[in-house]
């Protein structure tokens, strides 16, 4: 069931890579869903492909970032969690920096997860037990301890107000849009962590999260604790992406500046 499963999300991943690659670059229809949130027309029409795709048993329930959630999905067996684009504001504004999210989960975490950046052409792709892809080729993150040297990838925007260079100083530190993509580029090794004090969704982390996991990585919140999905919460406070031994370096750092108040 698995392979059958990461196969059609694959496939659904790629059909919606060629609508989104329709709009982008497009000028397309945007609107505000909230402080901060922007949504296209795109995301729209991409949720309403993948739920039509996605939901064939009447045993799974869904959960979305552009679909009112529906509690009922606490006691389902499975749930498709899906991000339509991640990374809607580079999209808007032409970067390649956006993914398509897609994760099946049962009550012990990710199934599979598909990644899809499809202005690259990038698809990464794990299922529980049996590795992570990128592209057809296997992941599998080295080892790697200390910060110093270290390359550490954050989100735009949490970093103009951070600083996080100055923070770590003695590692170098990039920015990259889409936080699925920024999860998934560390699995494959294009750098060695991620590192968030800002919240985040289930929507934006659980296909990537089978990813890291898969290809030998760790992640959990910024205090360190493992990430559980489908609460009735959905958000997570903060994420720390890295191998062992550095994750825990990460977490250690990051519980004594929380303490000092950061």
């Amino acid at each position: 069931m698995t392979e059958r499963m990461l196969a059609l999300a694959i496939d659904a991943a790629r059909e919606a890579g060629a609508i989104a690659m329709r709009h982008f670059r497009a000028d397309p229809d945007t609107w505000d869903k909230g402080p901060g949130q922007v949504v296209t027309q795109a995301d729209i029409e991409i949720d309403r492909h993948l739920h039509d795709r996605l939901m064939i048993d009447p045993a799974t329930a869904w959960l979305s970032e552009e679909t009112e959630d529906d509690l009922v999905r606490l006691k389902a067996e499975r749930l498709w969690i899906v991000d339509p684009i991640d990374g809607t504001r580079s999209f808007v504004e032409g970067r390649p920096e956006f993914t398509i999210s897609i994760a099946l989960a049962d009550r012990s975490g990710p199934l599979v997860g598909v990644v899809f950046n499809p202005a690259t052409g990038q698809l990464y792709e794990a299922a529980r037990g049996a590795g992570a892809r990128l592209n057809g080729a296997s992941l599998t993150m080295p080892a790697r301890s200390g910060i110093d040297g270290a390359s550490i990838v954050v989100s735009a925007g949490e970093n103009r107000r951070r600083n996080f260079a100055a923070m770590f100083t003695s590692a170098e530190v990039t920015t990259v849009g889409s936080l699925a993509y920024k999860l998934a580029r560390v699995a494959a090794s294009d750098f060695d962590a991620f590192f968030s004090w800002r919240k985040a969704n289930d929507w934006d982390i659980a296909a990537a999260a089978l990813i890291l996991a898969e290809a030998g990585g760790e992640l959990s919140d910024a205090n360190g604790e493992p990430i559980r999905l489908n609460d009735a919460d959905t958000r997570h406070q903060g994420l720390i992406a890295a191998a062992s031994p550095l994750h825990g370096e990460l977490v250690r750092h990051s519980r004594e500046r929380l303490a000092a108040g950061r």
